[in-house]
């Protein structure tokens, strides 16, 4: 995306507001609950006054719950994560619950046929990758809010607890399973549940292991409940009967069994255990947000490079930026309404999209992957390339298949043709010299002639070169 350098100042202004605005920026200005109902964050709450004095009374503890199906965290998990986040900044203490049990059964909250069901090493093996990306995604989460928020910030911050219910679930025989969850849990109120009604009447119907699931969830927040003190679970909105499910298993064991199935919705019932769910993000288009060309957008810079997680977010469109702005960023609400007001001058520069693209970029890969995404975007669509640093692209690019590497002696010397052929830009050498002849084939920005071959005065920083054939088809050449 080509943007002018209107657009760059006027998203330079934006941050320079923003970080004077954060610095006189309370997170007490208002409650918890309140913030993140004007974020966009609350779908559903249980008894949500009751719960809006309980967050500003004490420090409380709260869950989300991830299963790993897959080895990293993708953008769609960014909301529940940045939910946990908005409650650690406030005192209280998070807790990210790794499924590595119930990955093995599979939620079919939200699904029309059966999840594939994981092999129990792989199941493991995306536990330890997707621990370490969660961990990584708060190590980074403080970072962005110290240098936003400095001012502000408590300094009883606790630490997000990363738990596995592996760990409970494999000290618990099926006997005790269901003599614990299972007497307290009532047939008629877990067929009522979407999930349930949705696959029974489809023509797939669901499996008993399928139909459990919402009482292994459900016994997750007893588990923590009992063994952490956890009183506030936040999930997508698709969680809401699972949720509810997970309260009334607390308040039936605390109470012997005595409560309804609707008591934990009643004003007087006993205060073990609340529900957030977060809206279920779709595009204004309609389509699932997280997905790019049918592609999960993972916060694992092997998975999807830096670059390409930036231009994700600098595509936004402009009906979904706000919104993005509120969810994905702790800038202020005043500073974001300020920035669209901006943007709404001058939409063709994309200064919200910007904005956006910075802000969730420094969140998740720091300051150093915000450079390398901006030095790697001038790289590929930018003129100018006088002060890019190599190192910094070459970075935004890893794991991205338009970097290849090439040996000096292949290289240099060479006719650009034969190196756009050679890294895969072109199918033949024919067809690159026919590109040439029709002014198709860049080097660095400029059209190359059929006499041309890569001089060391080329690369930048002596050790990067960029060929492109036609508008957008680009090869990253790091020569060695």
């Amino acid at each position: 995306m080509h943007r002018s350098l209107h657009a760059a100042k006027l998203a330079s202004e934006a941050r320079l507001r923003t970080r004077h605005c954060l610095r006189g920026h309370s997170t007490s200005a208002h409650g918890l609950l309140d913030e993140l109902e004007g974020r966009g964050f609350v779908s559903q709450t249980t008894r949500p006054e009751i719960l809006r004095a309980l967050l500003e009374q004490s420090s409380s503890t709260v869950y989300s719950g991830i299963d790993p199906t897959g080895v990293s965290l993708h953008v769609g998990h960014i909301l529940p994560m940045m939910s946990l986040v908005h409650f650690q900044l406030r005192g209280h203490k998070p807790i990210a619950l790794i499924g590595g049990a119930t990955a093995l059964i599979g939620d079919p909250s939200g699904r029309s046929t059966e999840r594939p069901h994981l092999a129990e090493e792989r199941v493991q093996e995306n536990f330890v990758r997707l621990r370490a990306s969660v961990e990584r995604f708060f190590n980074h989460a403080q970072d962005y809010a110290s240098s936003r928020m400095s001012a502000s910030l408590r300094n009883d911050r606790h630490g997000v607890r990363i738990l596995n219910n592996a760990d409970w679930f494999r000290q618990l025989n099926v006997l005790d399973f269901l003599r614990l969850a299972g007497t307290h849990a009532r047939v008629n109120a877990m067929l009522a549940r979407e999930s349930v009604q949705s696959r029974l009447n489809s023509q797939q119907g669901i499996s008993f292991s399928e139909f459990s699931y919402q009482l292994l969830q459900a016994y997750d927040f007893l588990w923590l409940h009992q063994n952490t003190g956890c009183t506030v679970q936040v999930g997508g909105s698709d969680q809401w009967g699972n949720i509810v499910a997970g309260i009334d298993l607390i308040n039936r064991t605390a109470h012997g069994g005595q409560v309804t199935p609707s008591t934990s919705e009643a004003e007087d019932a006993p205060q073990k255990g609340f529900g957030i769910t977060t809206p279920l993000l779709t595009t204004a288009s309609g389509e699932k947000f997280g997905k790019s060309a049918g592609n999960a957008v993972w916060l694992d810079r092997s998975l999807t490079s830096v670059l390409d997680f930036y231009q994700f977010f600098l595509r936004t469109p402009d009906a979904d930026v706000g919104r993005y702005l509120k969810l994905f960023t702790l800038l202020p609400l005043q500073t974001i309404e300020e920035a669209l007001a901006e943007h709404a001058k001058r939409p063709e520069q994309h200064a919200a999209q910007k904005l956006l693209a910075d802000e969730v970029t420094t969140l998740v890969h720091t300051e150093n992957g915000l450079r390398h995404a901006h030095a790697a975007t001038r790289v590929l669509f930018g003129t100018d390339l006088a002060d890019v640093r190599a190192v910094d692209a070459i970075d935004a690019l890893e794991g991205d298949p338009r970097l290849h590497t090439v040996q000096a002696s292949d290289a240099i010397d060479a006719p650009v043709a034969r190196l756009a052929q050679t890294v895969g830009l072109v199918k033949s050498f024919g067809a690159a010299k026919s590109l040439i002849k029709m002014g198709g084939l860049y080097l660095n920005g400029k059209p190359v002639s059929l006499e041309k071959t890569l001089d060391t005065a080329d690369l930048l920083d002596g050790k990067l070169a960029i060929l492109r054939a036609g508008k957008n088809n680009h090869a990253i050449v790091t020569v060695q």
